[in-house]
């Protein structure tokens, strides 16, 4: 499931094989940009905030163009690699492909692909992003604290709060820190959550297989998300599933009725 932690690398990816070189090649493959076409243009640079990813473009006079923006949703993903290698994914799948001379970069089922003139102004409503050069941890303590009686579950996946957290990292951190999802801010260490969540990021930010436990192998990899009757590496009570949000909104949480209060 994509977090602020897949699309970090994702940019990073996209960066070291796209920034500083001319597109030689661009399809769009969604029927609202049809007809764009940046061949020739240099891509500038690529960066992510919190969940949406901006590869920045200037055209051949130099002037600044539309950035392309994407956010990955739940089934997205940035695929790049050598010009002329085979496709991971089905070509009907992708939404854009990008290619210079020696690199060719593919959105596979995109969930937001658009373009935007001011791309800092488009996000400027995101709260401080986990994963950013300018992340403010007060200023994220600030804005959750604000809101005392929301469930801290919910407050942790509101991107305008903090940017960067999904549901994994959100079920992840309410069980590192002791607390059940359904918890008020205001019974909540809001420091320590925000510590917790920049650290967890942090700490995944650069590997392949996400991990929260530290563990490698694809069953111990997380301490309580996707473990629904599992027992509790802590303490042993079996792990419990249940949704928080409002109607329409749910998403399932994961937790241990012992170790989290």
């Amino acid at each position: 499931m994509p977090e602020g932690d897949t699309v970090y690398a994702a940019a990073d990816r996209l960066r070291r094989a796209l920034a500083g070189r001319v597109l030689t090649h661009c399809q769009f493959r969604v029927p609202r940009y049809a007809t764009v076409d940046f061949t020739g243009h240099t891509v500038t640079g690529v960066r992510s905030r919190g969940k949406h990813l901006l590869i920045d473009l200037a055209d051949q006079q130099g002037a600044r163009a539309p950035s392309i923006h994407s956010h990955l949703k739940m089934e997205g993903a940035w695929h790049v690699h050598r010009v002329g290698a085979r496709w991971r994914r089905p070509g009907h799948h992708a939404r854009i492909v990008l290619r210079t001379s020696t690199y060719e970069a593919v959105g596979f089922e995109l969930g937001i692909l658009d373009l935007l003139d001011d791309p800092d102004a488009a996000l400027s409503y995101l709260g401080p992003d986990l994963l950013g050069d300018d992340w403010d941890a007060d200023e994220a303590v600030r804005r959750i604290r604000a809101r005392p009686a929301e469930a801290i579950g919910l407050a942790l996946l509101d991107q305008r709060l903090m940017a960067g957290v999904g549901n994994v990292f959100r079920c992840e951190i309410c069980f590192l820190r002791g607390v059940l999802p359904t918890t008020p801010v205001a019974d909540v260490d809001v420091p320590g959550m925000v510590e917790t969540s920049r650290k967890l990021l942090w700490n995944n930010r650069t590997r392949t297989a996400r991990s929260t436990t530290g563990q490698t192998a694809p069953n111990a990899r997380t301490w309580v998300y996707g473990r629904r009757g599992q027992l509790c590496r802590r303490c042993a009570t079996p792990i419990e599933r249940g949704f928080l949000g409002d109607d329409g909104a749910e998403r399932v949480i994961y937790f241990c009725p012992t170790c989290q209060r």
